[in-house]
């Protein structure tokens, strides 16, 4: 990495870390270019030689937020035996934090920058290497995967290459559990906090491990 390079990620992370704060101690819908510039101590026009719109730059922001889930991934995967429960215990850990944290999951994984993700993505990780430190080396190309759908399908290819699954069945049980997983996300998001985190999470579980058994290949 070139001297250029690495004082644009630098810079770049002041943004970041400014969008971040305002996230944190007001919502995602109080980040505004102003905010963050001041906050940054620059100005408003310097923000745009590193960001094209205020959009790209609170997807940048939100993916911090995935921080918490990830350094808590390991632990909840150290008691799997084999793909399927590794799928389950991923799953798990996912809907705790992302229940959570609705609004900003669902900016990450179905907002406006969504096609964007996989670029995003790879430069976040750039300027924040240290995030990904000490994750295990199996969980990297789910964590470093394009989108949801993306990284479910490296998790279920697993299984399907373990003798659980047919090929031809990837796509179905795929797109089904994404569907499945993006419905209880709105409908927390649309409860204005009504929902209990806890039940909800339990029964997206519930339909994950209905859905994938439909599809098992019983040994």
């Amino acid at each position: 990495m070139d001297k250029r390079e690495i004082k644009r990620y630098r810079n770049m992370s002041y943004f970041i870390d400014a969008a971040v704060q305002i996230m944190d101690e007001e919502g995602i819908e109080f980040v505004t270019i102003r905010k963050v510039a001041d906050l940054a101590g620059y100005n408003s026009a310097t923000l745009y030689n590193y960001f094209e719109s205020l959009d790209e730059l609170i997807l940048f922001a939100s993916i911090r937020h995935l921080k918490e889930y990830i350094l808590n991934l390991k632990e909840y995967i150290k008691s799997a035996n084999n793909s399927l429960e590794r799928y389950y215990k991923i799953w798990e850990c996912f809907c705790r934090y992302s229940f959570s944290r609705p609004q900003i999951y669902n900016n990450i994984f179905f907002g406006k920058r969504n096609n964007s993700l996989s670029q995003i993505i790879k430069e976040y990780y750039s300027i924040f290497p240290e995030e990904l430190v000490g994750q295990l080396e199996e969980l990297m190309p789910m964590l470093l995967s394009t989108d949801l759908y993306a990284r479910n399908l490296v998790l279920l290819s697993k299984i399907q290459s373990e003798g659980y699954l047919n090929k031809s069945d990837l796509n179905y049980v795929n797109e089904m559990t994404i569907l499945l997983y993006h419905g209880m996300l709105v409908k927390i998001l649309n409860s204005e906090n009504q929902l209990k985190i806890e039940d909800v999470s339990q029964k997206t579980l519930g339909y994950i491990r209905q859905i994938l058994n439909s599809f098992i290949i019983q040994k």
